[in-house]
């Protein structure tokens, strides 16, 4: 990679870390900021973090593809699921992340890019699939472990930002603090189909001509480590109600959602990130 590219994006890097990192702060710092400039400001630094880090590795073409990938299977499958409660449950998105296309809004669809294109590269790191085309038996393991560490963020963050912070309802609660399990099975199935999709264009394809440094891979490590960290301290004392309820009237102590949650992204989140960046050291190590 060109010293003065990556000098560039190392900027631009360390800004959109800055903007995620204020937008963290911000969920812990309720009516600071509106909740759609809450929900924006973790949606689109990721979003052109997606941008940037995959034009180097897959050029515009190649991101463009899984971009489109992510927004139209993530918002039909959110349009169907509430319709017809297929595949996540029965549920229904509230005004407070704006503008919508049909029932879903904008900025979810767009979190299915930042998020997920996070994610399937902590994949590649996990399994050492960072300097050659995806080949045989890649093309299915590589969707198969991005898809748990994409859950694993939803599973850190479903309670809060729907019991919470009502930005979506389950209409019939659930057990995991009124969020149906279906619900993370269905995530499971979705952001399994954009993988395998974008595996399948990516099957055999150079990317890259050039191999990417170990620190390109370590932009979406921390990255991926602050969205754990966001989801942990969600812990500290805030001005909230002590209890809230779900649609069924059954009652959630606000201290045991965010406490299970912070939990979630310490041992599901935190293990992806430790191994990812253990296993970057390794290859590093193995390549020197």
């Amino acid at each position: 990679m060109d010293t003065k590219v990556g000098r560039l994006a190392g900027i631009a890097m360390w800004v959109l870390l800055s903007v995620y990192a204020v937008a963290r702060v911000f969920q812990v710092l309720p009516g600071r900021l509106p909740m759609m400039a809450v929900v924006a400001l973790h949606v689109l630094p990721l979003l052109v973090f997606a941008l940037i880090h995959g034009v180097m590795s897959y050029r515009m073409h190649g991101i463009l593809i899984f971009f489109a990938m992510c927004l139209v299977v993530g918002n039909v499958f959110e349009n169907l699921g509430v319709a017809t409660g297929f595949p996540f449950g029965r549920y229904y998105f509230t005004d407070a992340m704006g503008p919508k296309l049909f029932q879903v809004p904008i900025l979810l669809g767009l979190a299915y890019v930042g998020m997920g294109y996070l994610s399937w590269t902590l994949g590649r790191v996990i399994l050492g699939y960072l300097r050659t085309p995806l080949v045989g038996a890649q093309v299915i393991t590589l969707p198969l472990v991005a898809s748990f560490i994409m859950v694993a963020w939803d599973f850190a963050n479903d309670p809060v930002w729907a019991n919470i912070n009502r930005l979506w309802v389950w209409q019939h609660g659930g057990a995991y603090f009124g969020v149906p399990l279906t619900n993370f099975v269905g995530w499971y199935f979705v952001v399994y189909l954009i993988y395998q999709s974008f595996a399948i264009y990516l099957r055999e394809r150079s990317a890259n001509d050039n191999p990417m440094p170990s620190g390109y891979w370590r932009w979406a490590v921390i990255f991926y480590a602050l969205a754990a960290t966001g989801d942990i301290i969600i812990v500290l004392p805030k001005p909230t109600p002590a209890v809230v309820f779900d649609p069924t009237g059954t009652s959630w102590n606000v201290s045991g959602i965010t406490g299970a949650c912070a939990l979630v992204s310490s041992f599901a989140m935190g293990a992806f990130t430790l191994i990812a960046w253990v296993r970057l050291l390794d290859q590093t190590t193995k390549v020197t």
